[in-house]
């Protein structure tokens, strides 16, 4: 075919599931250090029972970038990257499910319907997210936990690795251990993903309709960047009870709930939004990885199958 033009021929399902993950990982590994601090500060005046944390404790960390810098100073630069094996692992799995599957779960909700509305929308975003976190939550649980774990000596560290993680929390706390967090994971990643996806599909049509851009990086990148901010202001709220149910010791909180209302009478309402800054910053600059690479893979993608079957 002369003048092929990958952005002309829809991706198969295989191409964007393939390509979800890996765009996923490559914008991991850009922002990772931005996530390590976000769940530092969330987890920040969290104290095992009493009011009276030390205000060393409480203020260890002020802002992003000083959290950074005094993680790099306390703890080594290796630090920002902790739990980044099991982060690689959760966005394979994860993002090849809530993103790669998101179109054609869509397609199956309007039976192919060319007219696409925001109720079909919302609902594959809710499906594909659910999907994803039943299968990725013991990932999303040890790289909660490496996160927050103090890099203090070999003798000192939580766990010694990520195998070891899966194997400590199973054996200490059981097969549900690796699920632990799981129902307000799942609210968390059914609020990101019906943001994300939605706000991202609607603000990319809404260009495309509007304005002179075309499917292109500038398109791309504008619709992700708002993606990333809308999805930061209605999902940090839950995004920090699951941190801190995650990372929370054995018996600490009874539920999600019983975390929610702890941190709620102990520290107050804006202990919802702590880390929002990070939050912010990481969603932002990881959804413009995340879709700019995921854009243009899928095209890359598309062009190497297509010459491969015409060489044959």
């Amino acid at each position: 075919m002369v003048g092929f033009r990958p952005a002309d021929v829809p991706p198969t399902a295989a191409v964007k599931f393939i390509g979800a993950g890996t765009a996923a990982c490559i914008a991991d590994l850009v922002t990772f250090p931005l996530d390590t601090a976000k769940v530092r500060l969330q987890i920040q005046g969290e104290s095992s029972g009493t009011a009276k944390a030390s205000s060393a404790q409480t203020m260890k960390y002020r802002g992003v970038f000083g959290t950074i810098a005094t993680m790099v100073r306390t703890e080594g630069p290796c630090s920002l990257y902790n739990g980044l094996v099991a982060g690689l692992q959760r966005q394979m799995s994860f993002a090849s499910v809530r993103i790669g599957l998101y179109d054609s779960v869509k397609q199956f909700y309007t039976k192919g319907s060319d007219h696409v509305g925001i109720g079909s929308r919302l609902l594959a975003g809710c499906t594909t997210g659910a999907m994803a976190v039943a299968l990725a939550q013991p990932t999303d649980v040890v790289k909660v936990r490496f996160q927050a774990q103090v890099s203090a000596g070999a003798a000192n560290k939580r766990y010694q690795g990520t195998m070891d993680a899966y194997r400590t929390i199973a054996k200490k706390e059981g097969f549900r251990g690796l699920w632990k967090g799981t129902g307000p994971n799942i609210t968390r990643n059914a609020i990101v993903n019906c943001t994300e996806l939605v706000t991202y599909d609607l603000i990319k049509d809404a260009l495309l309709r509007n304005t002179q851009m075309t499917d292109n990086l500038p398109c791309h990148f504008t619709s992700a960047f708002g993606a990333g901010f809308c999805t930061t202001v209605i999902a940090s709220p839950v995004d920090v009870v699951k941190t801190r149910y995650m990372n929370s010791a054995h018996g600490q909180y009874s539920s999600a709930l019983n975390c929610a209302l702890a941190m709620l009478t102990k520290e107050g309402p804006m202990a919802f939004y702590k880390g929002f800054m990070p939050s912010f910053l990481r969603l932002g600059s990881w959804n413009v990885v995340m879709f700019v690479t995921y854009e243009q893979l899928k095209r890359a993608m598309m062009a190497a199958r297509h010459n491969w079957s015409t060489s044959r």
